[in-house]
């Protein structure tokens, strides 16, 4: 059975879009139903390679999961990744299009427009139901005539659209109905209705406040959800990463405590959602001001622009007390960008990442980078050979522009032995012969379970600590448990039967 496509907007960023999409994937997948999430357009640096080798945006993928599905591209054809002052690299349908400021790239909207159709015929010929996602805000008068991914996709798709609004925020009242008289009247013909999200207390209380957004608007509120502080699923934008850094982990002399070091251009933090979850682990976004030699590890996250972040490090003064924590006998891992920073030099001699043609790195490993004009995108399996743990085998990603070489003393860390799916032996990473230092380009390292643990534990051990205080049993059963939480929290609150009716029109 075919279902109208249905599609969740919002009245700003970070009223729970991609969160709510995830949900509705995950209760029509328990319904079996074969839906697939789409969203035309993303702007994120948290990104995700396909096993095709497809860049696509993480939130998508979080949707794919939750609905049962390997993520694809054609779920995000467009991924926009800010570059600074470079404007934007353009990735459509998996691949590098262009770099482009955000006039070049409005002139490229009917070929893009194309593309993304495409993406969304393709996707909806192989489910029942698409389930799409906007972005920003629904009603940004200024961008309306260029806009590819609210109001003109549904229309496009046919979409039934439901409008989300965030009360956790204040002004419920301005952002639905003020929204509502924002749109053009065929606009108004494809909205059904509204949800609320992030309520604080108990829902009856806001009865007179659907009442009034109802009779204003003449349409429905399909729900009133809860406000859900302790939701443990990947988000992939800089609000959530906000989020984070205003609200660390528990402290304690039994746990290990991470720093992850907050790059201007940080990407992929989400790698270190497992790390997060774990419960014998304090985890941090480190800014200039706090103490790195309170951390047990610091991490350097990957980064869009390696050569600017380094440019970042040195004005702040965090070089240099990375330099010293090091010398003082700290441990540092770089993940991707971060293992480009802690090498010898970054040259760039083609412009890839601006107009500095090399840079300086940390000087804590062996190691030189030069930036390539083509992006290495690709699933790994990889070996363990060089850390603790050493044996297990690891899967992850890879998502970088540079090449790096080793220099000097020390060993790989892994070796690659398949890249999307084709046999091959090549080391990744390097560590110093003590361990405390070293860098891989894989992400989703710590997705692992064996080696987060073997790691863990290492680190444990290294600080005397006893034995753990629980470990996390698997990140993939972690993240299954809290779609079917989230589910369910969403069903008690969501009218189901008027949400059922408006697709089966």
């Amino acid at each position: 059975m075919k279902y109208r496509p249905l599609m969740i907007l919002g009245t700003g960023s970070d009223v729970g879009k991609s969160i709510l999409v995830a949900a509705l994937c995950r209760i029509f997948y328990q319904e079996g139903i074969r839906v697939a999430p789409f969203k035309a357009q993303n702007m994120a640096l948290n990104s995700f390679i396909t096993t095709e080798g497809g860049e696509m945006g993480r939130a998508q993928v979080v949707q794919a999961q939750a609905a049962g599905l390997a993520p694809q591209v054609d779920m995000n054809p467009i991924l926009l990744k800010p570059c600074g002052g470079l404007g934007c690299q353009v990735i459509v349908q998996g691949k590098v299009y262009a770099n482009l400021g955000a006039h070049d790239y409005y002139r490229q909207k009917p070929r893009l427009v194309r593309r993304v159709m495409a993406s969304f015929r393709r996707l909806q010929a192989a489910h029942e139901l698409i389930i799409l996602e906007g972005a920003g805000s629904a009603a940004e008068l200024n961008l309306k005539k260029s806009d590819l991914v609210n109001f003109s996709m549904a229309k496009r798709a046919g979409a039934a659209v439901l409008l989300v609004a965030d009360i956790d925020r204040g002004g419920v009242f301005a952002a639905t109905i003020g929204t509502f008289h924002l749109l053009t009247m065929a606009e108004r013909r494809l909205l059904a209705g509204f949800i609320i999200n992030k309520f604080r207390g108990e829902p009856a209380l806001f009865h007179d406040g659907v009442e009034i957004i109802q009779t204003r608007t003449r349409r429905p509120v399909f729900g009133v959800l809860p406000f859900i502080p302790d939701l443990n699923l990947p988000q992939e934008d800089s609000v959530a990463l906000e989020r984070k850094i205003r609200h660390p982990g528990e402290t304690g002399q039994e746990r290990l405590r991470f720093g992850i070091v907050r790059l201007p251009h940080i990407s992929n933090y989400t790698d270190f959602d497992p790390l997060e979850q774990e419960p014998g682990v304090t985890l941090s976004y480190l800014d200039p001001r706090q103490n790195l030699t309170a951390m047990d590890v610091v991490i350097i996250p990957g980064t869009k622009n390696t050569i600017a972040d380094l440019g970042y490090l040195q004005q702040s003064g965090l070089a240099f007390r990375l330099q010293e924590y090091a010398r003082q006998g700290g441990h540092l891992i770089g993940v991707c960008g971060g293992y480009q920073i802690l090498g010898q030099v970054v040259k760039d001699p083609l412009g890839v990442e601006g107009a500095m043609p090399e840079a300086a790195g940390l000087g804590l490993l062996p190691i030189v980078t030069t930036m390539a004009g083509e992006k290495t995108t690709t699933q790994v399996e990889a070996r363990v050979v060089g850390l603790p743990g050493s044996g297990h085998s690891i899967k992850g990603y890879e998502i970088h522009m540079g090449i790096t070489e080793v220099v000097g003393p020390g060993q790989a860390v892994f070796e690659i032995y398949r890249r999307q799916g084709q046999a091959v032996q090549v080391p990744d990473g390097w560590a110093r012969p003590d361990q405390r230092i070293w860098g891989s380009y894989i992400h989703g390292l710590f997705d692992n379970d064996d080696f987060r643990r073997a790691l863990l534990q290492r680190f444990r051990t290294l600080k005397g600590l006893g034995a753990n205080l629980g470990s996390l049993p698997s990140f993939a059963t972690a993240v299954e448990a809290e779609f079917d939480r989230l589910a369910e929290i969403v069903r008690r609150h969501l009218d189901l039967s008027q949400l059922r009716a408006l697709i089966e029109n």
